[in-house]
């Protein structure tokens, strides 16, 4: 076996290089950035996935990507990390007019009888790099399962090869808890037989899956699916004749595994799934995130948290749109109604953070507390709905501040 830091070595300084996030990244190949040359990067990595290097990296490096984590606070006004503000549609769109790569890296299934190497799990952005780039790493592990479905590339495209055989990145979302669950519930009201369906990850969505196994001819549509997708395919609820598909999926090495050789599922990137035109002929779409916090107006934060940029936007502009554009879809915000044992306010008057989701591309936000329709509702009538899902304890505030804040508009 080839060790990964041949293709470090590979690298001359201030090369710009591309590396895949997710369940692509290599993460021997992350490690080994600390002994190379300082080089200007861009990955697609991801929150609560990948852990982004900048503590590590040789001095002159610089990192670009989607997604903020805590450990770029400060970063920014140092210039080690760039962070792109668009949506995974518009991040595609950007790195295809972009000025492209000296170099792309590549995780990919070993070569099949045609001599074409399956990038699995993890496409996303990939395919436009590579496009956009003088050359190729590859590296191949044999834990990257073949999916019929995804976008594949040609051995013998790769300028330099690297073998190993490691475990893909994991997300494990651990046992539902009895209040995602809750909420669960009541998203579920809102999903039919025959949804188009897209989700996140995370407790709520994981629990949110389980609850639809009595469901029929779900489609899948995602910008990331996980194990969840495993049970509704075992238990007869998607519909046999639509190709479920995601930009990338994330799960347990059980999953993947699972998803070696199937032929119901397509990996695509992201130029395709988040595409508008992609998305406005997609009927019945049902559109499930998260936030950080939703104010009154209806506006969704899904980026800052005590003023700290910890995440992207991602996918979900894109999805919520599509949603709320669609004659039977519906953009659904789920979140708790506080912050975990601090028992913070999420419905707040107005956001202290990012405005990540205007308020016209939100339809119903659910919390554990009920429902808040706010279809076809005056500002007035949007801002007490939010109100009646709140947390009982934070109403008497909201409720005053709502007031000034409708005083004077």
């Amino acid at each position: 076996m080839n060790d990964v830091s041949r293709l470090v070595r590979a690298f001359v300084p201030g090369e710009r290089v591309f590396m895949p996030g997710s369940a692509g990244e290599v993460p021997a190949l992350t490690a080994a950035l600390a002994d190379g040359p300082p080089l200007d990067i861009t990955a697609s990595f991801v929150t609560g996935i990948n852990k982004l290097p900048l503590a590590h990296l040789p001095e002159g490096s610089h990192w670009n990507g989607l997604f903020a984590q805590p450990s770029t606070t400060g970063a920014h006004g140092r210039g080690i990390f760039r962070q792109s503000v668009h949506s995974y549609g518009g991040y595609a769109l950007a790195l295809a007019r972009g000025p492209g790569f000296d170099t792309c890296i590549v995780q990919v299934a070993p070569p099949d009888q045609n001599g074409n190497c399956s990038l699995g799990v993890a496409v996303e952005f990939t395919p436009i790099a590579v496009r956009k780039s003088r050359r190729v790493l590859a590296v191949i592990n044999p834990r990257m399962p073949h999916i019929a479905g995804a976008a594949s590339l040609p051995y013998r495209d790769f300028a330099v090869v690297a073998e190993i055989d490691a475990p893909l990145r994991e997300y494990q979302v651990g046992a539902p808890s009895a209040l995602a669950t809750r909420i669960a519930k009541r998203i579920a009201t809102y999903i039919e037989d025959g949804a188009a369906l897209q989700i996140g990850l995370g407790k709520v969505p994981d629990a949110l899956l389980r609850l639809l196994t009595d469901r029929r001819r779900l489609r899948l549509h995602s910008g990331m699916l996980s194990d969840g997708a495993q049970l509704l395919a075992e238990s007869g609820s998607l519909d046999p004749n639509f190709a479920h598909t995601s930009c990338v999926h994330v799960g347990t090495q059980s999953y993947y595994d699972w998803l070696a050789g199937r032929t119901d599922f397509a990996v695509r990137g992201c130029d395709q799934t988040h595409a508008p035109a992609t998305l406005a002929g997609m009927s019945g779409l049902i559109a499930v995130n998260s936030a950080l916090s939703v104010d009154l107006f209806g506006q969704a934060n899904l980026e800052m948290l005590d003023g700290r940029a910890i995440s992207s936007v991602g996918g979900a502009a894109d999805f919520a749109r599509a949603a709320s554009f669609s004659a039977d879809g519906i953009s659904i915000i789920a979140l708790p109604a506080t912050s975990g044992s601090s028992d913070l306010p999420r419905i707040v008057p107005r956001l202290d953070g990012i405005c990540s989701l205007p308020r016209q591309d939100v339809d119903v936000v659910i919390t554990e507390h009920g429902a808040a329709d706010l279809r076809g509702l005056s500002v007035f009538e949007r801002g007490t709905a939010l109100i009646a899902v709140a947390a009982p304890q934070h109403r008497p505030a909201l409720e005053a501040a709502f007031s000034d804040i409708i005083r004077i508009l």
